[in-house]
């Protein structure tokens, strides 16, 4: 079993920069990828942004290429969503997810890959 728990959302102002922090309760964590989604209010959730299990690759939606980075510290069992030039657009519930890849070196990008999610952290960006 893993457990995923976020940290570091809140209000910002546009423009504005957040970083997200997912730490994870698991014996191997270079045997997952990670990834980043998000929920805002009435639509669906979607992919953000995720990252391979060494960190050598990463992946992003168009909507947050050049502005959000992923990273990760297998030496702390973390991930990290670094959130820049922050928009209202980005306001949502921003969970993180793991998913177990052996292995295998790659990302996923659809959410029904991933076995294990965090709570979600709040992140609203006002205008």
């Amino acid at each position: 079993q893993v457990q995923l728990v976020e940290s570091g959302g809140g209000l910002v102002q546009t423009g504005g920069s957040l970083r997200l922090s997912c730490a994870a309760s698991v014996r191997t964590f270079t045997n997952y990828n990670m990834g980043w989604f998000r929920q805002a209010p009435g639509k669906e959730r979607e992919f953000v942004a995720a990252i391979s299990r060494s960190g050598a690759t990463t992946g992003f939606a168009d909507s947050v290429k050049g502005r959000f980075t992923i990273s990760r510290d297998n030496t702390k069992n973390t991930v990290y969503l670094q959130m820049n030039s922050l928009k209202p657009e980005d306001t949502a519930v921003y969970y993180c997810a793991a998913g177990r890849t052996g292995l295998t070196e790659g990302i996923n990008i659809l959410s029904s890959w991933y076995e294990y999610w965090g709570q979600g952290t709040q992140v609203t960006v006002s205008s």
